[in-house]
């Protein structure tokens, strides 16, 4: 069972990652750990490491995606 703090850190970066597609903020998530980090450093440090998962997560599986139909169009693939 996660934690109080892994509850809210994975909730609010799941919004953040949400604000962040909507308005083209890709830094919005820096902002909102500043403001997290003034009341509670474990929450921002939590909130701050589901972000990079999920950009990691995003990173990679847009790399996956363009891998798979370099193969495809490739001779060989």
């Amino acid at each position: 069972m996660a934690s109080t703090v892994e509850t809210l850190a994975s909730a609010l970066a799941e919004d953040c990652m949400k604000a962040m597609k909507a308005t083209g903020q890709e830094r919005l998530y820096v902002e909102v750990g500043a403001v997290l980090g003034a009341a509670s450093q474990t929450l921002e440090e939590a909130f701050l490491t589901e972000v990079r998962v999920r950009l990691a997560e995003r990173a990679a599986r847009d790399f996956l995606i363009r891998r798979v139909k370099e193969l495809r169009a490739s001779p060989e693939g």
